[in-house]
This record gives C-alpha cells, structure tokens and sequence, in this order.
C-alpha cells in the first residue's frame, strides 16, 4: 500500500496509527500542505479533492477520508481489531471519533486557519484563540462522553480502537497551539496510554521522514 500524506496531518496521522496498529507495510508518500503540493496536476490525478491523506490499496484502488480508509483496512485486515465485536460498542467508538474527526477537527484544519487569517484578515493571535477555542471545547465534550463509560485503558476498553486513532493526533495538534488539557483525566489518560503503545510512537510526526522540527 501506499500513503500519501503529511507529517502535520492529523487525518493523515489516524491511518498511519491504523496501519502501524495492524503491523501493515506501506510506502510514505509526502505531500507538503504548506507548499502547495496537494494543489498540483501531479496530486491531482491521485486525489481530485486535493485532499490528504490518500490510500492507495494493494490492488492499486485509491480512497480518499481517513475514517474511510481507517473502516476499510479494519474490515480488510480484521486483527488486531479496531472496533468493538458487539454493534453498541462499535456505535460508541464511532461516536467518540465522529466527535473529533466531525466536529472539532473540521473547524481548524489548515483550510479553515489559512481562511481566517488570508481572506478575513484575523490576527495571528486571533486565530490560535479561535483554534484552543474549538479544541478545547471539543474534548470538553469528549471527556464527558468517556465519563459515561465503563473504565478502561484507552478511550473505550484496554485496547485501543478508532477512538484512539482520532484522539492522538487531535491531542498533538493542540499542544502546537498551547491548548489547555487541564480538567480532562480520561481523555488524557487515554492520550498517555497510547504514547507508551509502539504503534502511535511509530506513526507520530517526529517518527515521518518528511518531519519538520
């Protein structure tokens, strides 16, 4: 397989977490956002959207969205399992991801950020407080939502799931912008399990070879 990505990509750092969970080679592809290199003829043949990350699939097949790609590599490649056996549980993991990934991820991608500052001239200071706005009360509401849930060492159970996948690199973006992760002790708990896992070590930024310190 093949992944076309960045290294500050939190979309893009959900399926390399996936992938690095289930133990699955695949080529690195970087495409700088900064740069431009998702606006290019050469990206666009592979992702119309100009969107990243992209997989592309063993048989060739290209698939754009991470929760897509992510549901698509555990249906695929089934252990270790990234959601629940039972159809609750699953909708409860679901939940918790939808909740970054379509609610709090949306409102600072670097699309929406670059917006704020180019066209609606906000000052820099402006857009980091609206980016720890939305983050922090985002996890705000993640965290109520883990609190209504049975103990566990991730985000859902004692292995880590699509919840997981999501959290991390929603967790990392936010300390780049100061983010204030005080008064969240399940979600960070489950932040701090992770990092001990080999998997997320290995999918982080600071892991990619197009990392830029």
């Amino acid at each position: 397989m093949k992944l076309y990505n960045y290294f500050r990509s939190s979309a893009s750092f959900r399926v390399r977490i996936a992938l690095e969970l289930k133990g699955l080679p695949y080529e690195y592809l970087p495409v700088h956002l900064v740069k431009g290199e998702h606006k290019s003829e050469a990206y666009a043949a592979v992702s119309p959207s100009g969107l990243v990350p992209t997989l592309e699939t063993d048989e060739g097949e290209l698939l754009s969205q991470s929760m897509a790609m992510i549901e698509y590599l555990d249906e695929t490649h089934p252990q270790p399992p990234l959601l629940p056996a039972d159809a609750l549980g699953r909708a409860r993991v679901r939940a918790l991801a939808q909740l970054i990934a379509c609610e709090i991820h949306p409102m600072n991608n670097l699309r929406v950020l670059k917006y704020l500052v180019r066209e609606l001239q906000v000052s820099e200071e402006a857009k980091n407080a609206w980016y720890r706005h939305w983050v922090r009360s985002g996890l705000e509401l993640f965290e109520k939502e883990l609190q209504r849930l049975p103990g566990g060492r991730y985000c859902y159970g004692d292995t880590p799931t699509l919840a997981d996948c999501c959290l991390v690199p929603q967790v990392f973006n936010g300390k780049r912008f100061d983010v204030d992760f005080g008064g969240l002790p399940r979600t960070m708990a489950a932040f701090d399990a992770c990092m001990q896992h080999p998997a997320f070590q290995k999918a982080q930024p600071s892991s990619c070879p197009d990392n830029e310190a």
